[in-house]
């Protein structure tokens, strides 16, 4: 069955542990957690304090998505804080240090995913590919939710289901960005195993209704 990832950047924070449970409650598989440095992208968000807070309210897996810059310098943090699986972009550094923090992450006992903006391409992945559990699609450009879903992104999330599916690995493929009820199927169709979806799940009252609208 397809895993739904919640994204708390569209949640109420001021109510931040009654959504983060509701949707607990609800069904959702993962709970994700967008970082964001002001510098890689042109936003800030939330750091290390937040994750360490949020792991002590629920035991739903918890999906951190760094877009931050020389991602190395922090996932021992953010493994330490309480994130079930790390991802970050692969665009945020030099391809020996993306491969050192992949290999600190694994260190230290946790998933370890790597993210694509959407003008990056799939064989970008190519050198990675065996050391993942997870690669995240943005159909968005990272920094902001609430934006349009780029449907040009579909071949490339078909394509990188086909790389995973050469390996013969198991890792998860996940669509971050305008995902709703009617981009769902399409991304669905695609290959995608794990959706990321923001305001078509907080900005919902029923949000088991909305999940299930998802899967």
């Amino acid at each position: 069955m397809v895993k739904i990832a919640p994204s708390v950047l569209a949640a109420d924070f001021v109510n931040l542990q009654r959504d983060i449970i509701g949707v607990a409650q609800a069904g959702a598989d993962y709970l994700h957690i967008d970082v964001m440095d002001g510098v890689f992208v042109p936003n800030i968000s939330i750091g290390i304090p937040v994750v360490k807070a949020i792991r002590q309210v629920t035991d739903m897996p918890l999906d951190v998505h760094l877009m931050i810059i020389k991602p190395i310098r922090f996932v021992a943090q953010f493994a330490q804080a309480g994130a079930d699986l790390i991802s970050f972009h692969l665009e945020a550094d030099e391809p020996q240090q993306i491969q050192a923090a992949i290999d600190k992450v694994k260190s230290l006992g946790k998933k370890v995913g790597l993210s694509l903006k959407p003008n990056t391409p799939a064989n970008a992945l190519l050198p990675y590919l065996h050391d993942l559990d997870l690669i995240l699609i943005m159909t968005v450009e990272p920094g902001f939710g609430g934006q349009a879903f780029m449907a040009n992104q579909l071949e490339k999330i078909r394509s990188v289901a086909a790389l995973i599916e050469t390996a013969g690995t198991s890792c998860e493929l996940s669509v971050d960005g305008g995902i709703d009820p009617t981009t769902a199927p399409l991304v669905r169709a695609a290959g995608a195993n794990v959706l990321v979806a923001g305001s078509a799940i907080f900005g919902e009252p029923d949000r088991g209704a909305a999940i299930a609208a998802l899967r």
